[in-house]
């Protein structure tokens, strides 16, 4: 899993440069070992791996090496076939072979990471979903408990949006949906994240980001939803924000906090912002 991680961060450049060394290095020892031995699997190795983490286009790339590569070693290190046809022929096989695992491998790559996306994604607004974004959040618990490094979780509730959905249609709730994930992208920072939980409730991952700056964020957040949403719905936003100095233990104590903040608001008064400060900075 290491070395999977290691390459995911390499330079795609890189790892290109280095299947081709892998491809020639192959070869010498292929031409020199003859036909007693054969090497036939090893010229896929830096195909697969460049299909997988770099592209099609560069498999393809490593593909047609190989295959040249495959063919110099036959001629170098093996007896001649009797029709000169035999060897241009395994050659073009060892090339189809080389395009087509370069095909499958990179689809599937492909296809998993358009899984991925889907999975961690809210198919209505396009945000990231309730999974992502526990994910992201117990990223930023372990960070600090690492670094000490202060984190800020938001929670906000869209007052009365059923009464949206029951007066206007169904369509025009969604519409609201998607325009209350859409203003809160533009109004924070590119570190931080939006997420639908579920229903009307939204949640905000503020990374390193301690009480000042969070209420100035959520501050903002507040201004572009009153001009940009609630001058066109009939709706308010009631918001829970705790800045964590010291990460609790669990994330069911992280997500609580706010959601209880947010409540707390929702049913005494709405249209209003609740925050707390957990913990205090270590010297």
């Amino acid at each position: 899993m290491k070395l999977v991680d290691l390459l995911e961060r390499m330079p795609r450049s890189a790892i290109t440069a280095v299947a081709l060394s892998f491809c020639v290095v192959v070869g010498v020892i292929d031409g020199m070992t003859g036909s007693d031995y054969s090497l036939a699997p090893f010229y896929l190795v830096p195909v697969v791996l460049v299909a997988w983490f770099v592209g099609r286009k560069a498999g393809y790339l490593i593909s047609f090496a190989g295959a040249l590569v495959w063919l110099l070693a036959e001629m170098a290190g093996r007896e001649r076939y009797q029709f000169e046809f035999a060897l241009l022929w395994n050659d073009l096989m060892e090339l189809l072979l080389f395009l087509l695992s370069a095909l499958v491998v990179s689809s599937l790559k492909g296809a998993l990471e358009r899984e991925r996306g889907m999975s961690r994604t809210d198919q209505l607004t396009g945000i990231s979903n309730r999974r992502h974004y526990l994910e992201l959040v117990t990223g930023e618990m372990q960070r600090n408990h690492r670094y000490k490094e202060p984190f800020t979780v938001l929670y906000l509730d869209i007052d009365r949006f059923k009464s949206v959905n029951d007066t206007m249609g169904h369509a025009e709730g969604d519409k609201l949906l998607q325009q209350v994930a859409n203003v809160i992208v533009a109004a924070i920072r590119e570190t931080d994240t939006i997420a639908r939980l579920g229903g009307d409730e939204f949640a905000l991952l503020l990374p390193e980001t301690a009480e000042a700056a969070a209420l100035k964020v959520s501050e903002k957040v507040r201004q572009r939803l009153k001009k940009d949403v609630e001058s066109h719905w009939p709706i308010t936003f009631s918001m829970g924000l705790v800045t964590y100095l010291q990460s609790p233990a669990t994330i069911d104590e992280v997500i609580s906090r706010a959601d209880r903040l947010m409540y707390e608001v929702k049913e005494k008064c709405k249209d209003d912002l609740r925050y707390e400060v957990v913990g205090e900075l270590s010297p």
